[in-house]
């Protein structure tokens, strides 16, 4: 039999595998911004990582909980809107994670959260098996996803889990063994030091490690070596939503085989579309 190029079967296999739609699953929480005048607004972590895949051109859904109150609806019907799959979401007694927000001078001003059913959310064997079909899955900090991670490991799935910028949160700890690709935000410390902390928790078990830093671009290690990459320069007209579009830009890349540089690459550019509109999406 011939043996082809170490090259060549890499472009077939890129070939063959951005003929297969990229599948990725998010998991965990979500919260409804209600503004004073009225306005409400869906989103959260995995919520709106999912919503950028579909953007990107891939399948995506969600899986989380909503409560029986106005909220839940306008949750459920903006993130199918989007052509996230919601079929395994629930609709549990009682009310939807709420943010309450005020514009102040221009700025929006957090105030009072109800985490509402989101409290008792938890993932059950069929979420489990059914999320395990995806390529990805991701949940984050406030998922309530942390403790299924291993069994999420045990049917095969590949994980990504967003730390964002508690560094030293409990679940941190609880989660990090049994993430693939672990993704934090940093932008108050310097490079060095930013590197020795990636260090550290790429001993904790994650594949890579991402730490995104605002205007100051990316940091990867894949245990072997350091990445850098910048911005994509934009005029930003508002940042909500600017972390999980890297995200979802990374990690769809990486489902299509990309190397880790180039998944930096393109979650700069994936963030740079969501800066230059107002809201999350």
């Amino acid at each position: 039999m011939q043996e082809w190029p170490s090259n060549e079967c890499e472009k077939c296999w890129r070939k063959n595998n951005m003929e297969k739609k990229i599948r990725i699953a998010a998991a965990g929480d979500n919260c409804v911004d209600a503004y004073s005048d009225g306005n409400a607004y869906p989103g959260g972590n995995p919520v709106n990582v999912a919503v950028y895949v579909t953007r990107l051109g891939g399948e995506s859904t969600y899986i989380g909980a909503v409560g029986t109150d106005k909220y839940g609806k306008i949750m459920l019907d903006a993130i199918a809107a989007k052509g996230v799959d919601t079929s395994h979401m629930k609709v549990l007694e009682g009310n939807t994670a709420v943010s309450q927000v005020e514009i102040v001078n221009g700025d929006r001003v957090f105030g009072d959260y109800d985490e509402g059913v989101m409290a008792d959310f938890k993932l059950n064997a069929e979420d489990i098996e059914f999320l395990a079909g995806y390529d990805m899955v991701v949940s984050g900090l406030w998922g309530m996803c942390e403790h299924e991670l291993p069994l999420l490991k045990e049917k095969g799935a590949t994980v990504a889990f967003d730390f964002a910028t508690k560094l030293d949160d409990p679940v941190l700890e609880i989660a990090i063994p049994h993430v693939d690709y672990a993704f934090f935000s940093i932008d108050d410390q310097g490079e060095e030091e930013i590197r020795t902390f990636m260090l550290e928790m790429y001993k904790k078990g994650p594949k890579v490690v991402v730490v995104t830093r605002g205007e100051a671009g990316s940091i990867a290690y894949d245990g072997k070596e350091f990445y850098t990459y910048g911005i994509v320069p934009v005029d930003v007209v508002d940042t909500m939503g600017a972390g999980d579009s890297f995200i979802a830009g990374f990690l769809y890349a990486i489902c299509e085989g990309k190397s880790v540089p180039e998944a930096m690459a393109d979650g700069a550019k994936n963030s740079s579309v969501t800066l230059a509109y107002a809201g999350a999406w």
